[in-house]
């Protein structure tokens, strides 16, 4: 492939999956109901809290947290009925893109390399899940969950895990497809991936970081994806 271009990584919210706006209050009311009903607004207030600063620390820092670390953070304690319910809050808002499928079976034609690379404080296993019930977890070589490293995006170490869980060997053969011009494009042009911005989703402002990139390409659709690709043969 032209420019030796040939592994593809993907972020997930809002890249491969929809945007949506998520009331978090909400989601963490619903599930403090179960916890502790009594107290709910004190512990969906603290649980709020307490993943707004994990979400300050992955921009300003790039260090990375667990679903674990908030509720420790928090003081709660997850019990499975509460974990079941914030699962279920969450599923409408883990939405694939339309164009997901297909676009990645054309990668995939065409001798791609695929990766994935997501900020998230879930485990692998919920990301496997959701993969797996989209029909796309087969079509991924290989993927990196912040909830699992040290670090989040747009550290270095984070788009280079991810490339070496794609089976890729250098950056400059690799491309990066994401919604968010700090994370995902400014990180992963320091380290010699070109990126390609997908500018749909509204991102809160508080987690917009300290500098834009300017993406190498940019979609409205993940259909255009080989089209840019080829555009760089």
């Amino acid at each position: 492939m032209t420019n030796n271009i040939d592994t593809v990584l993907f972020d997930w919210g809002g890249t491969l999956a929809t945007w949506h706006d998520i009331d978090l209050y909400a989601v963490w009311r619903s599930v403090a109901e179960l916890i502790d009903e009594a107290r709910a607004d004190e512990l969906a207030a603290k649980l709020v809290a307490a993943e707004d600063a994990a979400w300050l620390r992955s921009r300003d820092e790039h260090v990375s947290t667990t679903l674990e670390d908030v509720c420790l953070a928090a003081d709660v304690v997850m019990t499975p009925a509460a974990l079941a319910e914030y699962e279920r809050q969450w599923h409408p808002h883990t939405e694939l893109d339309p164009d997901a499928i297909g676009m990645l079976k054309e990668l995939r034609h065409r001798g791609y390399r695929i990766g994935v690379l997501s900020n998230t404080i879930w485990s692998r296993q919920r990301h496997e899940e959701i993969f797996a019930r989209d029909a796309v977890l087969e079509l991924i070589d290989g993927a990196v969950y912040t909830s699992e490293v040290p670090w989040t995006k747009p550290h270095p170490e984070t788009f280079l895990a991810a490339m070496r869980a794609a089976g890729a060997g250098d950056p400059k053969s690799c491309v990066f497809v994401g919604d968010r011009l700090f994370d995902d494009v400014w990180g992963a042009q320091n380290v010699g991936m070109k990126a390609v911005h997908i500018p749909h989703s509204n991102i809160p402002s508080h987690q917009v970081g300290h500098t834009e990139g300017a993406p190498d390409a940019t979609i409205q659709r993940l259909s255009e994806l080989p089209g840019v690709l080829d555009s760089w043969r």
